[in-house]
């Protein structure tokens, strides 16, 4: 393979997954909602993406309407459990993946079945390279990505952000001052799933096929060593955590070329990631990157007022 190529299918998949880590982090990280589902809305956006384009609708719609399926579908099931311990919710949405995923494949006129069908690319300019096309799908996915960190940062620093995070922190006393946590994190759960479903339409139409196995539950264990590893409830963490696995995963795949283990390098790749998870918590259970504060006028205030008395004090 053409170096350049390589390397730009690198940076398109580092977008793709820092979309998918963004999705959990907002979930986990900021409402500490645990999604071991997280696949399901990734297929769920991926497969409307693929019917939508394969009868001729537009790019930007395929992938708004991925993501409005994702969110809705998630939020309904979402509301059994979310007044339930965050228990409950892990189990119900990984086997609604399971379940999803056998209907996919059972069903033959949903994108192919088992089988799987082609996706139409984004935009098709005949007689174009392939260096070309990486481009075209690196300011797609990269714009995609900039509107979602914008959009989750904007939220978690205002004042809905800080009652999700109160919410995660002590439920009691979130609901005494009046906030209904089964509504917030309803809403969290839908957020979270259309910027899945969005990351999903992203991914079907960069690998132009799609079938069921694509969406196993390693994928959702993946996207939550990221989040995990780059340190939850921090945006940038997520994006970090999604370049650094990548980057792993890349560097497991060049060393099944040049050197030989008794074990197969994809396997052993998972194995070191639930070491280094299992490290990460251990010792610095934040992340790589500590969870990001509050960035409100008020609290600038209180910081500097604090800043004010030492200086005033010394």
């Amino acid at each position: 393979m053409d170096p350049l190529v390589y390397i730009l299918d690198f940076i398109v998949l580092v977008g793709i997954f820092s979309i998918f880590s963004l999705s959990l982090n907002i979930e986990f990280g900021f409402a500490g909602l645990a999604n071991f589902g997280k696949v399901a809305f990734v297929l769920i956006g991926a497969y409307t993406y693929t019917l939508l384009s394969n009868i001729n609708v537009p790019f930007f719609l395929c992938l708004i309407a991925g993501a409005i399926a994702s969110a809705i579908i998630g939020f309904f099931v979402s509301l059994p459990t979310l007044k339930l311990r965050e228990d409950y919710l892990a189990i119900v949405v990984l086997a609604f993946g399971e379940i999803l995923k056998i209907i996919v494949k059972s069903e033959g006129w949903i994108a192919g079945g088992v089988w799987g069908t082609p996706v139409y690319p984004a935009i098709s300019i005949a007689g174009s390279s392939t260096r070309l096309d990486m481009a075209i799908n690196i300011a797609l996915v990269y714009v995609c990505l900039f509107l979602s960190f914008l959009l989750l940062q904007l939220l978690t620093n205002s004042p809905y952000g800080r009652v999700i995070r109160a919410i995660r922190e002590d439920e009691v006393a979130a609901e005494a001052l009046g906030k209904n946590r089964a509504k917030y994190r309803a809403q969290v759960f839908a957020l979270g799933s259309a910027i899945a479903g969005l990351g999903g339409g992203l991914f079907a139409q960069y690998l132009q096929f799609i079938d069921p196995y694509m969406f196993a539950p390693m994928l959702t264990f993946t996207i939550w060593i990221m989040v995990l590893l780059g340190g939850p409830a921090n945006n940038w963490g997520a994006l970090l955590g999604a370049g650094m696995v990548q980057l792993f995963d890349r560097g497991a795949n060049i060393a099944k070329d040049y050197v030989t283990l008794p074990i197969d390098p994809g396997n052993l790749q998972y194995i070191i990631y639930g070491v280094l998870i299992i490290l990460v918590l251990l010792y610095r259970p934040q992340g790589l990157l500590k969870e990001s504060q509050v960035k409100t006028k008020a609290g600038e205030s209180i910081f500097n007022g604090r800043d004010f008395a030492k200086n005033k004090g010394d």
